[in-house]
């Protein structure tokens, strides 16, 4: 008999992140995986990127990048090629569906949250409404 999981999509599998099962709910580009890579190698060890969502911003919401050495109870951990980042539950809501990706321009460089709930977002790609 083939598991339930095996009926559906694979982004809406349960994944098995250590010890925590969870949807996988916001993806990680490769650009993005390899500049948290990168970030973390600068860091101390057992830290992770925290990517969290504030009130505020000129949209009425925006995005927050810290880094973390702490795992909270609540906390999702996503990972791809050693890069690991945490959302807590709240922020994941606002963020579900989502695709964390590093872009360098000419001018700029820059983490964007390429988010399917967000119905307007600012200039800088920072902020968003939902």
């Amino acid at each position: 008999m083939l598991p339930a999981t095996a009926f559906w999509p694979q982004e809406f599998q349960i994944k098995r992140v250590y010890g925590m099962e969870h949807r996988q709910q916001i993806e990680i580009s490769e650009s993005a995986a390899k500049r948290i890579a990168f970030l973390l190698g600068k860091e101390k060890t057992g830290v992770r990127l925290r990517v969290a969502v504030d009130g505020g911003g000129c949209s009425g919401f925006q995005y927050k990048f810290d880094f973390d050495a702490e795992k909270h109870p609540d906390d999702a951990l996503f990972a791809r090629d050693g890069a690991e980042v945490l959302v807590d539950a709240l922020s994941l809501g606002y963020m579900e569906g989502s695709v964390l990706d590093y872009v360098e321009t000419l001018g700029d460089a820059r983490f964007e949250v390429k988010n399917p709930k967000a119905t307007a977002k600012c200039g800088c790609g920072n902020s968003f409404a939902v």
